[in-house]
């Protein structure tokens, strides 16, 4: 279904677009930041701080790294209490993203994982590879929600069209 490449590439893809989207964000005032714009989780500060929970707890049960902070989705939105503070732990959730898929085997990709899911309140277990799409493919449906937030608020956000990312080095 998908290859450890597609796991590089998308872990590449989200660190370039989570990058830009703070980048824009960064010419925002706090109170900018945390208006409420009608998105599920409010804000772009708020959507921000899911992506990066979500991120958290998704690692922590593919590669068990630190849980993240909140206990709960409702919670997420307070996974960071500032800006900067969440500027420096979502580059170092992109990173250990990308440790994670730079060592990820076609072995891994195989079988099932088995986790207690917060969310329906009761363990779960679903196939690898789903569980790996889902992953990256909640990232880019957030990133979405705050690239229409950003415009809306009048910003001009850079390109999100994955045939743009930027070579490796």
């Amino acid at each position: 279904m998908i290859s450890v490449e597609y796991a590089q590439t998308m872990s590449r893809y989200g660190a370039w677009q989570n990058e830009s989207l703070a980048l824009a964000t960064d010419s925002l005032t706090d109170p900018a930041r945390r208006e409420d714009r009608g998105a599920f989780f409010g804000s772009i500060f708020g959507t921000l701080n899911h992506l990066l929970w979500a991120d958290r707890i998704w690692m922590s049960r593919f590669a068990a790294t630190e849980p993240p902070r909140m206990a709960s989705i409702a919670a997420s939105i307070d996974e960071t209490d500032d800006w900067q503070t969440y500027r420096v732990e979502r580059r170092a959730m992109d990173e250990t993203i990308s440790d994670w898929t730079s060592g990820l085997t076609t072995e891994w990709l195989t079988g099932d994982l088995t986790w207690w899911s917060g969310a329906a309140g009761r363990e779960m277990t679903r196939s690898k590879p789903i569980l790996l799409v889902h992953f990256f493919n909640h990232g880019t449906h957030h990133r979405g929600q705050v690239h229409a937030m950003l415009t809306g608020a009048g910003l001009s956000v850079d390109d999100t069209d994955l045939p743009k990312l930027p070579k490796s080095s």
